[in-house]
């Protein structure tokens, strides 16, 4: 078997897992995911998964595949004990993301619609950051540590660099390790603070 088929697979199986102890902290309702964030990342990583699969970037499709499958289960199973909220913010974002597909859709570009998916990513994930900042005991940083492994699998198996096969994994590397720091780190300063 060829190693980059092998690291997709791979990347896939650890994007689908990494839920798992994510799900099972929702349903303990010890994490409270923002349903907003994960609705957003939801439709987003479906929009690019489709993207790079119309480019051809089979790779990068199935990692966002994967990860739209993972951030729906988190919708689905955090329905009920989390946070639905709607802020100042979260309207915000979620305008953000319309923008977005208005211009993938002037544009008519897979490689813009990359682009705009990544800000749109980014913005929507905003109220989870900051519930991540504010509550890292309410969120699951293994989640985001797998993540952040699967997109690097899948970054070692391209071979052309487009931006609708590169710019998306890269995007999820950083996003992914950003989130574990929050999280792990935040978590021992508020430990330190009560000692």
């Amino acid at each position: 078997m060829d190693y980059k088929i092998f690291f997709v697979i791979i990347s896939s199986v650890l994007t689908i897992a990494s839920v798992i102890p994510y799900l099972v902290e929702v349903v303990r309702k010890q994490t409270k995911p923002r349903i907003v964030s994960w609705f957003i990342w939801s439709v987003i990583t479906g929009i690019a998964a489709v993207a790079a699969l119309y480019d051809h970037q089979y790779a990068t499709a199935v990692l966002l595949f994967s990860a739209m499958s993972e951030t729906l289960a988190v919708v689905i199973f955090g329905w009920k004990n989390g946070d639905k909220k709607i802020l100042t913010l979260d309207i915000v974002c979620f305008v953000g993301a319309i923008v977005g597909i208005i211009l993938w859709v002037i544009f008519n570009s897979p490689a813009v619609a990359v682009i705009a998916t990544i800000l749109i990513d980014f913005i929507g994930g905003i109220p989870t950051l900051v519930h991540s900042w504010k509550k890292p005991n309410e969120e699951t940083w293994i989640t985001f540590m797998a993540c952040f492994f699967a997109s690097l699998l899948t970054i070692a198996t391209l071979s052309d660099w487009r931006i609708t096969s590169a710019a998306y994994p890269i995007y999820l590397v950083f996003i992914n390790l950003e989130f574990t720091l929050v999280i792990v780190l935040r978590k021992k300063y508020l430990e330190l603070k009560k000692r």
